[in-house]
């Protein structure tokens, strides 16, 4: 229900921001506190997404996904709801314990997985924008273990918004299929957030690091997409998505190695065949 997987991009987020903040390579003691009480907290935050995005489908899904857990009887509408609202604010008290920043941060992921599960979905363009925004935040929330490092790096969070919103606009599709148009749209969107990468690896003269781990992102993202353009039915299209969500981690290691935080970049793509070994057990759509 919890979408392991998926949960373990989001690890890869915090990681990312981590890097970014550059507080791994300032001199000073490695802050292990803090990085794993906002890698538990980014997890708790997606968890809980993910389990009231099952319960604000209850309905549908009893007719497009009968096999997920509350159609099938696994668990209750009710109990759901319960774990869900136990998950988000348990993610919101672990950022918090590491900094009142931290703590806004988690509870602006969490106000906005609520708004897109309810209401943003529904919405051709405000559901991609709010997802996105979501994988926005929790990028800053891992940024967010140095504070006034938001104040310069904000901008980065810019995207993972456009990825993301790429992805969540493809998704619409993978039930009944959907329209080449807006896979085209996706595929634009790709290519603006591997060449804005690139920029900044460039301008820190790390775009020969930063492309071990670009080729294979755009590689694992375009192969499933030109299938589902050249093909756009349901099956094809959830393929798309399930990439797209599971690359992330490529995303997020380049992003670490373009800050100059070479070993941290290996560790997050090592997150990789864990999630790809979790998506073969558990969904990933």
């Amino acid at each position: 229900m919890m979408r392991p997987a998926n949960i373990v991009t989001s690890v890869a987020d915090i990681l990312a921001g981590i890097a970014i903040s550059g507080i791994l390579s300032s001199g000073f003691v490695t802050p292990w506190i803090s990085i794993l009480l906002l890698a538990a907290s980014t997890a708790c935050l997606y968890g809980g997404g993910i389990v009231f995005n099952d319960v604000f489908d209850a309905e549908l899904d009893k007719i497009e996904r009968p096999e997920r857990a509350i159609p099938s009887g696994l668990i209750s509408l009710q109990n759901a709801a319960t774990f869900g609202t136990l998950l988000l604010s348990g993610g919101i008290v672990l950022a918090a314990l590491n900094s009142f920043t931290s703590g806004v941060l988690a509870l602006l992921v969490a106000v906005f997985a609520l708004l897109y599960n309810k209401f943003g979905k529904h919405h051709s363009f405000f559901g991609p924008l709010n997802m996105g925004l979501c994988r926005g935040f929790n990028l800053l929330l891992g940024l967010s273990i140095v504070p006034a490092m938001l104040y310069s790096h904000y901008y980065l969070a810019i995207i993972p918004v456009v990825y993301i919103f790429s992805i969540t606009m493809t998704s619409r599709g993978e039930v009944h299929g959907g329209h080449a148009k807006n896979l085209y749209i996706a595929a634009f969107l790709y290519a603006i957030v591997i060449f804005a990468i690139a920029y900044f690896a460039y301008a820190n003269d790390r775009l020969l690091w930063s492309l071990l781990f670009l080729v294979p992102f755009t590689f694992m993202i375009f192969k499933p997409l030109l299938k589902a353009i050249n093909q756009p039915v349901g099956k094809n299209i959830g393929a798309a998505v399930k990439a797209g969500v599971i690359s992330l981690i490529l995303m997020d290691a380049a992003w670490a190695v373009t800050f100059d935080a070479l070993i941290l970049a290996f560790v997050i793509a090592a997150l990789l065949p864990l999630s790809l070994w979790l998506s073969k057990l558990f969904a990933v759509t």
